[in-house]
């Protein structure tokens, strides 16, 4: 492949088209449907949709049929079918449904308002992942004008990843003989440990989700009246929390959370640390004097990427500050969302999760653990030297420096599924989610000189993926 020629054309299509349509579609505050519960008549998931089929469909792509699917009740998604220059099959993969809006947005920023700034596209959803659809297809347009054969390629882009992608199933089912079989899955909705060089994830974190909620009186009460006699939901809020995770270090407690981690990670995982340094924990907003967890690079990194963490990421039945009067309360809620190593069953670990915070409840209290749509991670199978080969030619090519493969924290339930569907596929499942990008916090940003050459390096892939051997 002509890199030069292909990433000149890629740079063009991305600066006169592919930004000003991100900016657009930054704007739509297109919720995922667990975020936006009356999404299909707000209409802002539809919008998006349309916004996207609409660029989708105006490329000049030779023989492409893109067309949107809607299954009754459920998120649409954009079906498109790329005709190749073999029966072999190419799966590329995206979503257009975004995390709500969170605050603590800098000055001038927000979730809603797209801005530019040192090359940079700040506001939500354009790095996770809309910019998807623009870069796969531009890859594809870029082997084309080039003259170069690919492989079918059959894209996807789906509206309710965000909130676990439990529409997507049905459409895999739907879709299955238009699909075929995939010997290569592509999916942009990753990460990278920096902006210098091509990342492949090769694993990623699956996820136990609920709301816990303990109740202890049928109204609130005076707590001058009350506290001493009544127990707090808080307090045993607290307790049963404890039955998950060590709160002194954070370490998570229940053997069945954890999972073998083998030596090929483990080798993949120090190289990581090796070259990241410090910077595996300078990315993130720490306030001034707090430390990351644990003693070393290596184990922050393991903490990350295959060992289980809990988070409370939300609360009901407190009041704001400002109007929080005394009163012992009548019950507390907590969000809690527990990242799972990637071997870990998603649906065994949330009932195994729900078993423990509902046994035995403290001063018979009334303790209830209501799931979540579970999601189980994924782990890559070994990749073949040919694909080996191309991400360090695309690397080298792009950025001048080798790919990294890395373990990812977070979860993209798509990739345990189509693992399960395609056992035999090689996937490249990389994206733009850099250091500080902050993907579902304030200040979300998409590196664009980073995705252009991200771009070209799918294009080479693709390109490598045709003349590949047996």
């Amino acid at each position: 492949m002509d890199h030069q020629s292909v990433q000149k054309f890629i740079d063009e299509v991305w600066m006169d088209s592919i930004v000003p349509e991100l900016v657009e579609y930054i704007k739509i505050p297109a919720k995922s449907p667990h975020f936006d519960a009356d999404w299909e008549k707000g209409g802002y998931i539809e919008a998006a949709v349309q916004q996207i089929f609409a660029w989708c469909k105006s490329q000049d792509i030779a023989g492409m049929e893109c067309e949107i699917v809607r299954l009754a009740g459920r998120t649409p998604l954009i079906f498109m079918d790329i005709p190749g220059d073999n029966d072999d099959t190419i799966l590329l993969y995206g979503h257009l449904d975004k995390q709500p809006e969170m605050t603590g947005w800098a000055d001038g920023l927000g979730p809603w308002i797209p801005v530019i700034k040192d090359g940079k596209l700040y506001g939500r959803g354009g790095a996770d992942d809309g910019y998807a659809a623009f870069s796969s297809l531009t890859a594809i347009m870029a082997l084309q004008r080039e003259q170069m054969p690919h492989a079918r390629c059959v894209v996807i882009i789906e509206a309710c990843e965000e909130s676990g992608s439990y529409d997507l199933p049905h459409y895999i089912d739907h879709l299955k003989d238009r699909i075929g079989t995939p010997s290569l899955v592509v999916c942009l909705d990753s990460g990278a440990g920096n902006y210098d060089q091509l990342w492949l994830t090769v694993s990623l974190r699956g996820m136990a989700a609920g709301t816990l909620r303990v109740d202890v009186l049928e109204e609130g009460v005076h707590s001058g009246y009350a506290s001493g006699i009544v127990p707090s939901s808080f307090r045993i809020l607290r307790q049963l929390i404890s039955r998950l995770e060590d709160e002194n270090t954070g370490r998570v407690l229940p053997d069945y959370l954890y999972a073998d981690i083998s030596d090929q990670r483990m080798r993949q995982n120090q190289r990581m640390a090796d070259a990241l340094g410090d910077g595996v924990f300078d990315a993130y907003p720490f306030c001034e004097g707090v430390e990351p967890q644990a003693e070393n690079n290596l184990e922050r990194i393991l903490n990350r990427t295959w060992r289980p963490a809990l988070s409370v990421t939300g609360a009901e039945g407190m009041p704001p500050l400002a109007s929080a009067g005394n009163v012992l309360r009548p019950y507390t809620a907590l969000q809690l969302s527990m990242r799972l190593p990637p071997t870990v069953d998603g649906d065994e670990a949330t009932l195994k999760i729900k078993e423990t915070l509902e046994a035995n409840p403290p001063q018979n209290t009334h303790v209830s653990f209501a799931a979540d749509h579970p999601a189980s991670g994924w782990n890559a199978p070994d990749i073949a030297p040919w694909l080996g080969a191309s991400l360090e030619t695309a690397s080298q090519a792009a950025y001048g420096q080798s790919v990294m493969y890395m373990g990812e924290g977070g979860t993209i339930p798509f990739m345990a599924m189509l693992g399960d569907f395609f056992p035999r596929a090689q996937f490249m499942i990389t994206g733009v989610l850099g250091p500080n990008s902050n993907a579902h916090g304030p200040n979300e940003f998409l590196h664009i000189p980073y995705a252009r050459k991200l771009t070209a390096c799918v294009a080479q892939v693709l390109a490598d993926h045709y003349h590949r051997e047996a």
